[in-house]
């Protein structure tokens, strides 16, 4: 028996949207427009425009995204400025940015992020129409909201 760990546990040991990206925007590159893809997509550079993907979005610590994304889920750790729609699911993980409005069934948003913007989660159906206007409750009806605001949010 080898002491080596098996492909399957390796890939275990990551996200599993991770372990699946077909496309990779590394560091130091730049992209202008609209970006299109039928798999998953990694970021680390920088990206202004729109980015859409059948599967996953996931923006690395060392991006800086100003742009529209849409997908089935989406995870951020970089900086973001634009508003996201995720079909299945949104994650949020620190140090992560993000400047804009959320549309998705299920989010999650872990200790250290910092995020300003609006929220709005319902079924698969409501995530697909993202150009449909949401109605917001008035002040008077939200409860308290506690989110971090900085300086430094998102430059």
């Amino acid at each position: 028996m080898s002491s080596s760990p098996r492909l399957d546990d390796r890939a275990s040991s990551t996200e599993p949207a991770e372990a699946q990206v077909q496309t990779h925007l590394g560091k130091g590159s730049r992209v202008e427009g609209k970006l299109t893809f039928e798999g998953s997509v990694r970021i680390d550079g920088q990206v202004d425009g729109e980015v859409q993907a059948q599967e996953t979005v996931i923006v690395g610590e060392s991006a800086v995204v100003s742009a529209q994304i849409i997908a089935n889920t989406i995870i951020i750790k970089g900086k973001v400025s634009g508003d996201i729609t995720a079909r299945k699911r949104v994650e949020l993980k620190a140090p992560a940015k993000l400047l804009g409005n959320i549309i998705t069934p299920s989010l999650v948003i872990q200790e250290g992020v910092v995020f300003e913007g609006h929220c709005s989660m319902g079924s698969e159906a409501k995530a697909d129409k993202p150009d449909k206007k949401v109605a917001l409750f008035s002040k008077e009806d939200r409860g308290p909201v506690a989110v971090r605001m900085s300086s430094e949010a998102i430059k």
